[in-house]
């Protein structure tokens, strides 16, 4: 073994206390469906504090390659000028979505209803993943797809020349099948329904009412339910991504357990279905206030200040 393949020992220390504001990336949940939606949209919709990830990067890649203008600007922002609901154009070549499983599955879903052909494939690890969730729903809508056993990738999909709106009641709870759904719904004629036995995170609901979209939701005896009517006209938007929860929890917790702490973490996304962590912290006692509440793009982000008190 050469000298390069020595494992290196780490070290650490503990500190007094933890002071000081930590700013933790863009969500990427938001940032891979700002993208979507801005292709979806007619216009030019600008997105600031995008997360540069190489996942979210693929599908503004893919975004272009089914002729949108997605572009990144000196000062950081980004555009998507959309071609607008059933405009997706034909790619000349494979969409590659790296290691991105919830950006291959939303945009399955978006094109699905739209007659062209595309094919799909990812990384060495994205291509061992079961597909079969969300292919089946969209061959009910029209759609052709053929994978590999299981569904896996690389698939190509042959869009529905001309869709039909479905029913579907997941066989999981998953956000991923639930918004591929939706995203095929968009360009089908009538409503298009998603069952769902417990609720998942609900950002495509939200994003799309705030495009223009028609979405109820409601919550009955046979779980929670999502419609979306077909043919919307979507309009271009102006959105701030707010910072991603689960990146935050690592600064909060280690201020939570380091006497004497003063840590502020600014604008972090606080969707009522990913903000399990904090709630929990404050029923254990945790001295987190929340500050500053705004709408950004989706949901209400906010300004956590921690201090902890030992009690």
């Amino acid at each position: 073994m050469s000298g390069l393949d020595k494992p290196i020992p780490m070290s650490s220390k503990r500190v007094t206390n933890l002071r000081g504001q930590a700013k933790v990336p863009g969500d990427k949940s938001i940032s891979h469906r700002s993208l979507i939606l801005g292709a979806l949209s007619v216009g030019q919709t600008k997105i600031h504090g995008l997360l540069e990830g190489q996942d979210v990067i693929d599908t503004a890649k893919a975004m272009s390659s089914f002729g949108a203008l997605v572009e990144k600007h000196e000062n950081g922002y980004w555009t998507v000028d959309g071609f607008g609901v059933g405009g997706f154009a034909e790619p000349e070549k494979v969409i590659d979505c790296g290691n991105s499983g919830t950006g291959v599955r939303l945009i399955m879903g978006a094109m699905s209803t739209t007659d062209i052909t595309a094919t799909f494939t990812g990384d060495a690890s994205l291509n061992r993943r079961p597909m079969a969730r969300i292919t089946e729903p969209l061959n009910l809508f029209g759609a052709k797809t053929y994978g590999r056993r299981l569904g896996k990738l690389p698939i190509t999909v042959v869009g529905a020349a001309s869709a039909v709106p479905i029913t579907y009641q997941t066989p999981v709870a998953s956000a991923q099948i639930k918004s591929a759904i939706l995203f095929a719904g968009l360009n089908t004629a009538g409503e298009t329904t998603v069952i769902e036995k417990e609720k998942t995170r609900d950002h495509t609901e939200r994003m799309l009412q705030g495009f223009g979209a028609e979405v109820e939701t409601e919550t009955t005896s046979k779980g929670h339910i999502v419609r979306v009517k077909g043919y919307p006209e979507l309009l271009p938007q102006e959105i701030k991504v707010p910072r991603d929860p689960s990146s935050a929890a690592f600064p909060v917790c280690a201020a939570l357990i380091t006497e004497g702490s003063d840590v502020l973490v600014p604008n972090i996304g606080l969707n009522p279905t990913r903000s399990g962590l904090f709630e929990t912290l404050r029923e254990m006692n945790a001295n987190i206030t929340f500050e500053n509440e705004s709408f950004q793009g989706e949901s209400p982000s906010l300004t956590s200040e921690l201090n902890f008190h030992p009690t």
